[in-house]
């Protein structure tokens, strides 16, 4: 098939599985955190048993494992096995849970989403757009992400998977696993509950960033924080000297976390403490902290940050009732990826095979190779192709989409040593 080709067979898979409301609720306590996930890992699984995938399994989680069998003819020396992951869930965003995607042709301008209610991305606010002049792209109506954040990662691998099972022992490679997992916008949820009985693969990647190029192998280390304040309740006309107001509380706690240590004062590989959740009334607030940071030790130091502000404001309001929880939520891919790991090595030889200029990128975030790498299967991550995920600006150049296909063809002709 040629590039075109293959282009429209990628777009024709997004724009069915991006038809599928799939966003995450992290308000939700089971996972997956919404139906729409289910549904979608439901239609894959058929896709798959119908492309004649092995052990294709959809678990209670929804989490979906499937293999691309091995074609290593009899005497070829042993191949790992090896495998990809992707996310079936899009973020949770307040904004339209549908997407209405379609392709453009771009002419170089700004590009129309909706000329009725005039939503467009323009080249003024989003310089990027006019590298794809003569490129066709996807996009949408401007109500919704796009979601090629991680819907184009699975459309790349369920392509690949159809090319490699059409291919068979024509084309050589070892065992090739699959994994889509849910509730991973959400913190990761859907991972933890894979079965890596289900995943047995020396190494991985997942496929979950932007631009083409792009290659992660730093994530920040990350915890949630709750903070939940107890106050004393009193009517107003009594209140003197008795009233302890947990909001009150809650801010005092918020006030001594330095300011120039947030999201928006950040950059690289700074982190911070991310006050991003507040709820309270006359009895109780409860706040919500996100710890972030490359760096082990600065990790640790900004829990300890966090709890020494607690306990000043404990000292401030003896008769309030303060509470800390921390929950670690995913550490730096970094620290488990050994010094010329082959995960690395591998993608940057099948990027270097393919022409492609690697970018680095320490993502200030994480992915669910974080909690793989975590558990032994080291797990760098690579481009989609997108631009400007979780916004309505996002699009998806059909040349970048077509090229993170075929960077999962290369990487599995590299570690069979083709």
């Amino acid at each position: 098939m040629d590039t075109h080709g293959i282009q429209d067979a990628l777009v024709e898979r997004f724009l069915r599985y991006s038809a599928v409301t799939s966003q995450g609720d992290a308000a939700a306590v089971v996972v997956p955190s919404t139906p729409g996930q289910r549904e979608l890992a439901e239609l894959l699984r058929d896709e798959l048993v119908a492309m004649g995938a092995a052990d294709v399994h959809l678990s209670d989680t929804a989490v979906l494992t499937a293999r691309i069998p091995s074609t290593l003819p009899d005497g070829h020396p042993p191949v790992p096995a090896v495998g990809f992951c992707a996310h079936l869930d899009t973020v949770d965003v307040d904004l339209c849970p549908e997407v209405h995607a379609r392709v453009v042709e771009h002419d170089g301008g700004d590009v129309c989403l909706d000329r009725r209610w005039d939503r467009w991305i323009r080249v003024a606010e989003h310089p990027e757009l006019a590298r794809y002049a003569g490129d066709r792209l996807l996009v949408t109506d401007g109500t919704s992400v796009l979601g090629a954040d991680d819907k184009a990662a699975i459309s790349v691998l369920m392509e690949a998977a159809a090319g490699l099972l059409d291919a068979g022992a024509d084309e050589v490679h070892g065992d090739v696993h699959l994994a889509f997992v849910p509730d991973e916008e959400i913190g990761l949820r859907g991972v933890r509950t894979l079965d890596l009985d289900r995943f047995p693969v020396r190494h991985a990647w997942t496929i979950d960033c932007c631009e083409l190029g792009e290659l992660v192998t730093e994530t920040f280390n990350a915890a949630t924080a709750t903070i939940r304040v107890e106050g004393v309740t009193a009517h107003p006309m009594a209140a003197k000297g008795v009233l302890v107001n947990p909001i009150l509380v809650a801010t005092d706690v918020i006030d001594r976390l330095d300011r120039a240590q947030t999201p928006e004062r950040t950059e690289g590989r700074e982190g911070y403490l991310w006050v991003d959740g507040i709820t309270g009334g006359q009895a109780e607030a409860v706040l919500t902290v996100s710890i972030r940071d490359h760096d082990r030790a600065r990790f640790a130091a900004r829990k300890t940050e966090l709890r020494d502000a607690v306990e000043a404001v404990r000292a401030m309001h003896p008769r309030a009732v303060i509470e800390l929880a921390v929950e670690d939520v995913y550490g730096n891919i970094a620290d488990s990826l050994a010094p010329d790991d082959p995960a690395v090595a591998h993608l940057l030889r099948a990027m270097g095979g393919l022409g492609i200029e690697p970018l680095p990128l320490p993502m200030r975030g994480g992915t669910d190779g974080s909690w793989l790498s975590r558990q032994g299967i080291p797990t760098p991550n690579f481009f989609t192709g997108a631009h400007n995920f979780h916004s309505t600006a996002e699009f998806l150049p059909l040349s970048s989409f077509e090229r993170s296909h075929a960077l999962v063809r290369q990487l599995v002709r590299v570690t069979a040593g083709a």
